[in-house]
């Protein structure tokens, strides 16, 4: 074993040995290739986000919306308002509970849906991964994402 292997690249302070820096990269890589595909539909990549969420679930409350997007409620309601103004949701408070606000898609949302639904396979298309690449990865990243969560919350 040389003394290169001995040596944990987690403890390196080189850039390019971040993991930190890998799914940055990764990350802005990604959104930059969604770029063109979602400014087709006239979205940006959060408007894009909230709108799967939408288009799975069904109206839903805002709160919800955040838990899923793992937002925080001062990042939901802009994106929320430029999403109204745009036509593409509606907001309402719900009946049950005024202090509950409900987000639902329009037909102007829903009539986006079909041309959405081939963002993913020309995404796929453009980053050369198959399906099981993407499985796999997308399998370690959530799990990267819950043991970053708990440790965050450890922290606190």
């Amino acid at each position: 074993m040389t003394r290169q292997d001995e040596e944990s690249p987690a403890g390196s302070p080189l850039l390019d040995e971040q993991l930190c820096f890998a799914l940055y990269a990764a990350q802005r890589a990604v959104t930059a290739a969604y770029r063109p595909l979602l400014d087709e539909l006239g979205l940006t990549y959060p408007q894009y986000l909230v709108l799967l969420v939408l288009w799975e679930r069904g109206e839903t409350t805002v709160k919800d919306l955040a838990a899923a997007l793992r937002l925080d409620y001062g990042t939901m309601s802009p994106l929320l308002k430029r999403l109204e103004a745009a036509g593409l949701v509606r907001r309402e408070r719900a009946a049950h509970d005024e202090r509950s606000v409900l987000v639902a898609c329009t037909g102007r949302a829903e009539e986006l849906r079909e041309r959405a639904a081939r963002v993913p396979g020309a995404l796929l298309a453009a980053t050369g991964l198959d399906g099981s690449q993407v499985a796999r990865l997308r399998e370690e990243l959530h799990a990267l994402a819950d043991r970053a969560d708990r440790a965050a919350d450890r922290s606190r």
